[in-house]
């Protein structure tokens, strides 16, 4: 299935929360990312995302529509040459490689334009779906940490992936 990286966009508001606003996506989804998703909620994340240069956060455009968001965010102070990557899909459209394929843009993106030599990502223990994604990717699996989440009255695992610079072929 098709789709494009692009700015987030005004337009993209009523998407952003037709989309956003599923328990099946934000229970995967640190807790910045709320439910129910609500019109505010989407306005303000959009603001936030068309302020950074260059961009940060991109949206994933299918049929049209933004149906979900890929970030890069470059971290500070000792750990500068590091970024952590985070993403969401519509539930519609999961299973159909479309994330794995982001993910592989973001990462070109990601090491294009910015100063870092890893990216990582941080996907919850019980998210199989995204550590599938991540590995199709080539993110190795750096480690479990026990019990670290709490979301939804319950711990979670938290695993850290992670791709070099040099690991990723032009």
């Amino acid at each position: 299935m098709e789709f494009i990286l692009r700015d987030w966009k005004e337009d993209d508001l009523e998407s952003l929360v037709k989309y956003g606003n599923n328990y099946e996506v934000a229970r995967f989804m640190a807790d910045v990312f709320p439910h129910p998703y609500t019109m505010d909620a989407g306005k303000v994340f959009i603001a936030m995302a068309n302020s950074q240069s260059p961009r940060h956060i991109r949206a994933i455009e299918i049929r049209g529509e933004a149906a979900g968001g890929i970030g890069i965010h470059p971290q500070q102070d000792i750990y500068k040459k590091n970024a952590e990557l985070g993403y969401w899909l519509a539930e519609p459209f999961w299973g159909k490689g479309i994330i794995t394929k982001a993910i592989k843009h973001m990462l070109h993106y990601g090491f294009l334009n910015f100063d870092v030599d890893r990216i990582y990502a941080r996907p919850f223990g019980n998210n199989t779906r995204s550590q599938k994604a991540l590995e199709k990717a080539g993110f190795v699996l750096e480690a479990r940490l026990n019990k670290t989440i709490f979301k939804n009255g319950e711990y979670l695992d938290e695993l850290i992936y992670s791709v070099r610079r040099v690991s990723i072929s032009a």
